[in-house]
């Protein structure tokens, strides 16, 4: 039998490392592509020790020309692309970038798919952010979105120019909106990261306090590591279609912050309100957290929760992590760390 070859967009960051590793132990033959300005950013392969079982590739999803080349070399069977400017504070910043490279970089590689004339099966890494400003209980494939920030906006584009290039083309290209998905190889720059972290430095005194933006958005919190079997799944069936992953329970930032700190047996005490919210560590009197209008984005999406029931059903899948298990693999590996 024929061993499949796959391609892993922003294969260096949280997701991409976990997919690596995931298709390694189907036997794949994996393409680990990153831009260049990732090359030594290797850690989450070391970690996982994948580094010497994948073949590494520079990629740039504003350059054309390297992506048809890459594409044309190993006719892949599936391409996984994650790559993105992913952060979405950074959006507001750098919005031009964004697009370029999370929206009309989707469109550059399902191009290069269609002008090669390949067979090759699509996975694009849609967002739960794309759902925004909801007024719905729960989200599912049908809700409708209303996106809120440039890296939002860019993911439904991504999303629509792969639904368009399915239905236009015949093509096998489908889309996981996949809501928060956290892991000890998230980046420091996503705040259950930096929470975790941040938290292990305060008790090894390395560090006094956490500063953080609005800790009352609510969030549908999954295990990175489990959502990545889906993204397989997805690209496994007879027909294309898009599926929601999601745990389809919603949490607070808040909510994150206590159950670190019951992991750790601190006894936090809230005071005050808004801007001037305190948490308190009741063991020493000390404020250990502090809100910090700079962490607030321009337009929040105050709450997020998924309805999964569709992928549970077609493609038997379902969380395997719940979220006061995800708190504590989070919290044991900063600590180890």
């Amino acid at each position: 039998m024929k061993r499949k070859i796959a391609l892993v967009t922003g294969a260096l960051g949280q997701d991409g490392s976990y997919l690596c590793k995931f298709l390694i132990k189907k036997k794949y033959k994996v393409i680990a592509a990153d831009r260049r300005s990732s090359r030594n950013n290797f850690w989450r392969h070391k970690e996982l020790k994948i580094e010497d079982r994948v073949i590494y590739r520079e990629f740039d999803l504003t350059d054309f020309g390297s992506i048809v080349r890459l594409i044309e070399e190993y006719r892949f069977d599936e391409i996984y692309n994650l790559a993105a400017q992913s952060f979405v504070g950074t959006s507001f910043n750098s919005p031009i970038t964004t697009a370029d490279s999370t929206a009309i970089g989707t469109l550059r590689i399902l191009e290069a798919i269609r002008i090669l004339k390949l067979k090759t099966k699509f996975y694009q890494a849609s967002s739960s952010e794309m759902y925004g400003k909801t007024y719905d209980y729960s989200q599912n494939e049908k809700t409708k979105f209303n996106p809120r920030s440039p890296y939002a906006v860019s993911k439904v584009f991504s999303h629509f120019i792969t639904k368009n290039y399915r239905e236009s083309y015949g093509m096998f290209a489908c889309c996981g909106i996949l809501f928060n998905h956290e892991s000890p190889l998230r980046g420091e720059e996503f705040v259950t990261r930096k929470i975790t972290r941040q938290l292990s430095e305060i008790i090894n005194g390395e560090r006094e306090l956490i500063e953080l933006g609005n800790i009352n958005t609510k969030r549908d919190w999954g295990y990175a590591e489990d959502y990545v079997e889906a993204m397989w799944k997805i690209l496994q069936q007879k027909k294309a279609e898009d599926f929601v992953i999601a745990t389809g329970k919603s949490f607070s930032i808040k909510d994150f912050i206590l159950e670190c700190c019951n992991f750790l047996k601190i006894k936090i005490l809230w005071s005050g309100k808004g801007i001037k919210l305190r948490g308190v560590n009741k063991n020493n009197g000390k404020t250990i957290i502090r809100i910090n209008k700079k962490y607030f984005r321009p337009a929040e999406v105050n709450y997020l929760k998924g309805d999964y029931s569709y992928a549970k059903k077609k493609l038997k899948w379902k969380p395997k992590t719940n979220f006061k298990q995800l708190v504590k693999i989070m919290m044991k590996a900063d600590l180890e760390r």
